[in-house]
């Protein structure tokens, strides 16, 4: 690997300048993004495989980031599992068959993502391509509370209470949702990982809206084992959610090479809570890029002195970005990150 910051400071070793990549840095906030979505539904973008590819490389051309990352989504790998998903316009991903009784789960198929997602895995063969080496690309899926949280719920929400109400309710049934879905996971970023991904993310988006007692006891045995199987393919594995800052005590015991952060709470406080033997990804809160320069500057300094030079910080959002973030800002931000690291 040619550039290889991001990789050696999710190993936790000595950097020249904190790398930087963005959660959805491929995405609408960019003009050239646009420009290919006006012709394509989203899901038409994620499995034609050249134009996920080329999606996931403008920002690799647009800006001076340390990775990149496979233009997909969390959910398509559920449609292998028998879930009829579309994503409606404005109302996000829906999925037409829910999960609402011990039946539906029982009669969920376990598939092989080399065959029900093909798409994203030939995406990540061409942008590999096209990257010769130059620059790392990461893989990602959804960690499997969160995808069962969809499948559950049938789309967003806020309240989770058919999901909460499976995991109190049935704990045999979750049990078995539960496996199936890290087995799912697992098998998707091994197949990722057996295609040339340098790192893998595990989004557990939904997570966080557990009290710690019940992550410990309903999600925590599944994340362990899906980055223990993960593991053998000799790649870092970053583990984020968000609002999980009550959590990180439990999320130092997944296993992940690295632990991303949101913006709720000071990057110097998570990392003590954490300990040593783990890097950490964060933080800067996604609306902070649309304040003025002088503020984002303020702001990604300060995350930076907090880090004060430690192998193992990666700068990142503590989400993705937003849409219309003004992209002179995503570029100086980038830029800046080197150059006040550098000089620290």
């Amino acid at each position: 690997m040619v550039h290889d910051r991001f990789l050696r400071a999710c190993r936790r070793q000595a950097v020249d300048c904190t790398p930087i990549w963005l959660m959805r840095q491929a995405g609408r906030y960019m003009p050239e993004y646009r420009a290919i979505r006006a012709g394509n539904s989203f899901l038409d973008m994620v499995k034609q495989p050249e134009l996920a590819a080329e999606v996931t490389l403008q920002p690799v051309k647009a800006f001076a980031v340390d990775a990149a990352i496979i233009f997909a989504d969390i959910l398509p790998p559920l449609e292998g599992m028998g879930l009829q998903l579309t994503f409606a316009q404005g109302e996000g991903p829906v999925i037409h068959n829910p999960l609402r009784a011990p039946a539906d789960v029982a009669a969920l198929h376990q598939p092989d993502p080399r065959e029900t997602v093909a798409y994203t895995l030939d995406a990540i063969r061409l942008v590999k391509q096209e990257l010769a080496d130059r620059l790392p690309l990461i893989g990602f899926s959804g960690a499997p509370f969160t995808l069962a949280s969809y499948a559950i719920e049938g789309g967003s929400t806020r309240e989770f209470r058919a999901t909460k109400g499976l995991m109190y309710n049935d704990p045999q049934t979750w049990q078995l949702l539960m496996s199936k879905l890290t087995q799912l996971v697992s098998d998707y970023l091994l197949a990722q990982i057996a295609v040339g991904v340098d790192a893998v993310q595990i989004f557990d988006s939904w997570a966080g809206i557990l009290a710690p007692t019940d992550y410990a006891e309903y999600v925590l045995p599944y994340v362990q084992q899906c980055i223990a199987s993960v593991k053998p393919g000799g790649v870092p594995v970053i583990y984020f959610g968000t609002d999980m800052n009550g959590l990180l005590p439990l999320l130092r015991q997944t296993g992940a090479d690295v632990l991303g952060a949101d913006w709720r709470i000071y990057l110097d406080d998570a990392w003590a809570q954490l300990g040593p033997g783990v890097a950490i990804q964060g933080n800067l809160d996604p609306q902070v890029l649309f304040a003025p320069w002088p503020v984002i500057e303020r702001r990604a300094a300060d995350i930076l002195d907090r880090a004060a030079g430690r192998p193992g910080h990666i700068f990142n959002l503590g989400h993705g970005i937003m849409t219309e973030t003004p992209v002179e800002h995503v570029a100086r931000l980038v830029d800046f990150v080197h150059s006040y690291s550098a000089e620290r």
